[in-house]
């Protein structure tokens, strides 16, 4: 049972919280594409049923990765892809909802936000494990508050992001933290290393974090 009272739970979900907002922000532009066809008065259950079910399906994923992340060396290699995908965020990106399809029933609606939002969720539940550090209830609580920031408040946020691109920055550094975090923390580590690295995880943190910004910025440069 996670510690409530401890500044690292709150830590942490606000690293869940801040993934979900910047890795599920388009999540409102799937579900209003796939709605959009509904009758008026089925598009409430459309987005309701919808988001109900994406959100089940990506915790049931996140699961799985938390035990897949106990294997040695699983959680180097989510460290890695997670500094790339730090790095792809702060690349300019195209539009990626060009091939979401409406659907006139109800339950094509909440498919297609389903399957939309699974196959767009790869690069959050990596993130979102790595931030949990194998607590599921850590998981439910981070993602179970996001879920009105996500939804409701994703116009707002991607409407910051395109006028203050150092948010964007910034996600991305979170990112390469964690994913630092997530290197040191792998099981094939030997534990003498750890022991010689004062403060090792919120070291290789910065260290992740610092180079994510680098190589995002002049991979933009070269762009």
């Amino acid at each position: 049972m996670p510690d409530f009272a401890a500044p690292e739970f709150w830590v942490a979900v606000f690293q869940i919280i801040a993934i979900d907002i910047l890795l599920g922000g388009d999540n409102a532009v799937v579900i209003a594409l796939a709605c959009r066809k509904l009758p008026e008065k089925q598009r409430n259950s459309g987005i309701f049923w919808g988001v109900f079910g994406a959100i089940g399906l990506r915790v049931l994923l996140i699961y799985f990765a938390l035990q897949l992340l106990a294997i040695p060396y699983l959680k180097i290699v989510g460290g890695l892809l997670l500094f790339w995908i730090g790095v792809k965020l702060i690349l300019p990106g195209d539009d990626a909802h060009g091939d979401v399809q409406s659907s006139t029933s109800l339950a094509g609606a909440i498919k297609t936000i389903i399957v939309a939002d699974a196959v767009m969720s790869i690069d959050n539940v990596i993130a979102v494990a790595g931030a949990a550090h194998g607590s599921i209830i850590l998981v439910v609580f981070g993602i179970v508050v996001s879920i009105p920031i996500v939804v409701w408040g994703s116009k707002l946020v991607l409407t910051l992001m395109d006028r203050y691109p150092m948010i964007i920055t910034a996600g991305g550094g979170l990112l390469g933290w964690i994913g630092g975090g997530m290197l040191i923390g792998d099981p094939a580590i030997p534990e003498a290393w750890r022991g010689a690295l004062p403060h090792g995880a919120h070291v290789c943190g910065a260290v992740g974090a610092m180079a994510v910004v680098i190589v995002g910025k002049l991979l933009t440069k070269r762009h």
